[in-house]
């Protein structure tokens, strides 16, 4: 049973960390073509880092 939890952890791990990068990739593109506006490229690096915050606090502390 918890390696099933173990397993689920690690992929809402991966893909929170996918979203973020995506996002980022995505802003950085669109900016480039000049295609969106300034604050639509704040919202989805705003969107990037949130789900980066998620994943540090869904893995807790470091050891020290």
């Amino acid at each position: 049973m918890k390696t099933s939890a173990k397993n689920v952890s690690i992929i809402i791990s991966l893909v929170l960390r996918v979203v973020a990068i995506a996002m980022a990739i995505t802003a950085i593109v669109m900016s480039i073509l000049g295609i969106v506006e300034t604050h639509t490229l704040i919202t989805m690096l705003s969107i990037g880092l949130f789900t980066f915050a998620l994943d540090a606090l869904d893995r807790g502390p470091e050891p020290e």
